[in-house]
């Protein structure tokens, strides 16, 4: 279990599982997300939404992690774009541990 600060004074956090984060990667949700200012703020949050949204609803609600990931990371009451930002860099560094112990195995 991972903890994201989700707001610059550090009052507020989420927690992030591996499951939430292989839902990210399995469904390719940071993918092209940010457009070419490379900032992310609440309109970046609000697409991320939307497409989540978006795929619940083709889906009909029959994938769980994702379900799980809205629920619990994307429309937590506590996520705002600073902590989006805390996701993107944290799935960045899971993406990199888990790419290293691939290449050792």
């Amino acid at each position: 279990m991972y903890k994201i600060q989700a707001n610059a004074s550090g009052t507020r956090s989420i927690n992030v599982s591996e499951e939430h984060l292989a839902t990210i990667k399995k469904y390719s949700l940071l993918k092209n997300l940010i457009d070419s200012t490379g900032f992310i703020d609440e309109s970046v949050l609000d697409k991320l939404k939307l497409n989540m949204r978006s795929m619940l609803e083709s889906n009909k609600g029959s994938d769980k992690g994702l379900i799980d990931l809205c629920l619990d990371v994307i429309y937590n009451n506590n996520m705002k774009a600073f902590g989006l930002h805390q996701l993107v860099l944290l799935y960045i560094e899971w993406m990199d541990k888990n790419q290293s112990e691939d290449i050792e195995d």
